[in-house]
């Protein structure tokens, strides 16, 4: 018995980074990945099945399976949810995997990509991640979505048109506005840190929102502000004796503001901005989500 567990664990472990893979893609998220990864052995390692004719198959419907309900949970938590969802980058460095695995992983999760398939339901971004990234047929995903294959295919189809259209989209309008979105933030600092409370409202959407995730120290900015007084209120608080801290720089690719230290930076903001006014502001003091950001000055 024992010789047949540590079989199964090695067995395991030589499909662990694929499965991670199949769950990132799913979650955008490395933590919840790592998550279903482990759900899976779980369910493997009380497998009353002894003769599991593609185990790396086995495993990955299993994953989709887990991960299909962890998306369908986090709708239900969205609604009560304040902070931001903004997708994780791969923690490639975290997953141990060689050049080729990481060269493999940064062509094909784009964060654009990420962005659009949170658009999908959860059922198409089961459909497209399984069968378009990981050539799972449609036989064996229908069953995980309770469809038959040819409704499954349909899903994936609807999905693809979804993603092309959507990832295209996204990096056309990232290239061309980033000089420009770069000037907004530059004149948000600049009046944060001048405490000016008109130059703010000028920058900020009339309903814009703030939303903030400090993890254990809710004392350090409010969770929840929205319309542009609001928010150039607290920045007029705050601002001018933080603001000269910070400093633009790209978050997940995007614009956003950095605190940096030496030890890695203190807070993120990812701004989103449309045309020349910020529509919205994810800020994350929190240390453990602080890790999952990549930033570039």
């Amino acid at each position: 018995m024992v010789q047949d567990q540590a079989w199964q664990a090695e067995q395991f472990e030589r499909h662990r980074a694929h499965l991670r893979a199949v769950a990132y893609r799913m979650l955008a998220s490395a933590a919840e990945a790592e998550d279903a990864v482990q759900e899976a052995w779980l369910r493997l390692s009380q497998s009353q099945d002894e003769a599991i004719a593609n185990l790396g198959g086995w495993l990955t419907t299993v994953v989709g399976r887990v991960c299909l309900d962890m998306l369908r949970a986090r709708r239900t938590r969205r609604e009560y949810y304040i902070g931001s969802w903004e997708p994780e980058p791969p923690d490639s460095a975290r997953d141990g995997e060689g050049p080729e695995q990481q060269t493999v992983l940064a062509d094909s999760v784009g964060l654009a990509l990420m962005v659009v398939l949170e658009t999908l339901t959860p059922a198409e971004r089961l459909a497209f991640v399984l069968h378009d990234m990981f050539a799972v047929p449609f036989e064996d995903i229908a069953p995980l979505v309770d469809r038959a294959p040819a409704a499954t295919r349909q899903l994936a189809s609807r999905a693809r048109r979804r993603v092309r259209g959507g990832t295209a989209a996204k990096a056309d309008l990232a290239e061309a506005d980033l000089p420009k979105k770069r000037e907004v933030v530059t004149a948000f600092l600049a009046a944060a840190r001048a405490g000016d409370f008109d130059a703010l409202v000028a920058v900020l959407d009339p309903d814009v929102v703030f939303r903030s995730d400090t993890g254990q120290r809710p004392w350090l900015a409010p969770a929840l502000l929205t319309g542009a007084a609001d928010v150039a209120r607290h920045t007029v608080t705050a601002g001018p004796r933080f603001a000269s801290l910070c400093q633009p720089a790209l978050v997940n690719g995007g614009p956003g503001i950095i605190v940096p230290a030496p030890a890695g930076p203190l807070g993120v903001a990812k701004l989103t901005i449309a045309g020349d006014r910020i529509t919205a502001i994810d800020l994350v003091l929190d240390p453990a989500r602080l890790r999952a950001y990549v930033m570039e000055e």
